[in-house]
């Protein structure tokens, strides 16, 4: 194998997208208090959204209306659904923008050779709408939403199929999530993982089981070279 040629060559890094590498709870709340308006149920709060994403659109409304006794048939559920996501595209980055620091820290984590991808249980569709709005998509290898594959975000499957598709290897690869689904995932793959603090989970990060909890983008590319173990080849 040839000697790397930068701390990270040969590593792979995925980044879950809402609440890790955006800030799309805005957005987010746009679109369900819409749905929620037609409804006529009572509109969610932004702290409430942030409890319910994590598993797609399609749990974000079954979550919505359930806590208010609300329980539609499938047909129902899949109807709302469609007017949500139809709602959330149309002006799909209004109220998002990336994390602060988050572009910095791409460009940092690219120029130390590692590849980058997204591994989101958002649809693929509104996952590149989202990073070509946002002039992110330019960084990533590949971008796998949870409709590409049977099992999404907890299942390690998710996970190695993200890293995979940007021609990493699982064994030489990090997760950097928000949430219980973005550690489980990457744990049961035997990957480690860094939570952002300030994401969007209903659990405290530093309980999710994540090997490093960071509040700061800044922190991530030395705690990636960190938690992949990189130990650089000593100079003759």
């Amino acid at each position: 194998m040839p000697e790397p040629t930068a701390p990270l060559d040969g590593y792979t890094i995925a980044f879950d997208l809402d609440g890790t590498l955006v800030d799309t709870i805005g957005d987010l709340h746009r679109a369900l208090n819409y749905v929620l308006q037609m409804e006529q149920l009572p509109l969610a709060s932004l702290e409430d959204v942030r409890a319910y994403v994590g598993q797609g659109a399609r749990a974000l409304i079954i979550r919505a209306c359930g806590v208010h006794g609300v329980h539609p048939s499938e047909m129902k559920i899949d109807l709302l659904t469609e007017e949500y996501v139809d709602a959330y595209a149309r002006d799909i980055a209004a109220l998002s923008a990336p994390f602060p620091g988050v572009v910095d820290a791409l460009e940092n984590l690219k120029s130390q050779g590692a590849s980058l991808c997204v591994c989101t249980n958002k649809g693929t569709r509104l996952s590149n709408q989202l990073l070509d709005a946002l002039d992110l998509s330019k960084y990533f290898a590949a971008v796998i939403g949870a409709d590409q594959l049977r099992n999404r975000k907890p299942h390690p499957d998710h996970y190695l199929f993200a890293i995979r598709s940007a021609r990493g290897t699982p064994a030489r690869s990090i997760m950097v999530g928000d949430s219980a689904n973005d550690v489980q995932s990457a744990k049961a793959a035997g990957a480690p993982v860094a939570v952002y603090a300030y994401g969007y989970t209903d659990t405290a990060p530093d309980l999710l089981g994540a090997d490093a909890v960071f509040k700061h983008f800044e922190e991530l590319p030395d705690l990636a070279v960190r938690l992949l173990n990189y130990q650089p080849t000593p100079r003759v």
